[in-house]
């Protein structure tokens, strides 16, 4: 005697034909290609804004008072760039800020600052001095003043110079 035996149905899925020709898929990946390329390209001639040297803390410049001593200052701004000796001693922190418009441009200098703290000779504060250009001449944006020649613009030119050649 022979017994029937039930089988489950099997079911296979098969995948739907794709709408449209490979012709159609390959320009529409073409088209999302070039999309993407246009779009990294875009993105890489965004301008950039590159800062050097010293950066000034905020608030930084109104936590110094005329009197403080020179260990309060270094812990306020921090080590100097470089420093002289006019009368007793100066510190100066410089710094510049320049952009470049589109990646593969050259830089150019937006702005460029030599901030001045002048000590006396017991090591206190005399005078502040945000210095950078305006018009073209050495201008102090705290007195709002120009200085005059003397040491004091003879060691300030040939820093916005060195910061200008770069």
């Amino acid at each position: 005697m022979q017994e029937d035996r039930v089988i489950p149905e099997m079911t296979v899925s098969v995948p739907k034909k794709a709408n449209g020709s490979a012709a159609t898929r390959r320009h529409g990946l073409r088209a999302t290609l070039a999309a993407t390329l246009v779009c990294a390209a875009m993105a890489g001639c965004t301008g950039e804004t590159f800062q050097k040297g010293y950066i000034l803390p905020p608030g930084a410049l109104e936590q110094i008072q005329i009197g403080a001593s020179q260990d309060q200052v270094l812990i306020v701004m921090g080590t100097p760039s470089t420093v002289a000796t006019l009368n007793g001693e100066v510190f100066y922190y410089i710094s510049q800020r320049a952009e470049r418009k589109v990646s593969f441009m050259p830089q150019k200098v937006i702005d460029q600052r030599v901030i001045a703290v002048y000590f006396d000779k017991n090591r206190q504060v005399t005078r502040l001095a945000n210095y950078g250009l305006k018009d073209g001449k050495i201008f102090d944006f705290i007195s709002r003043t120009t200085p005059t020649s003397g040491q004091e613009i003879s060691y300030l030119q040939p820093l916005f110079k060195l910061l200008s050649a770069k």
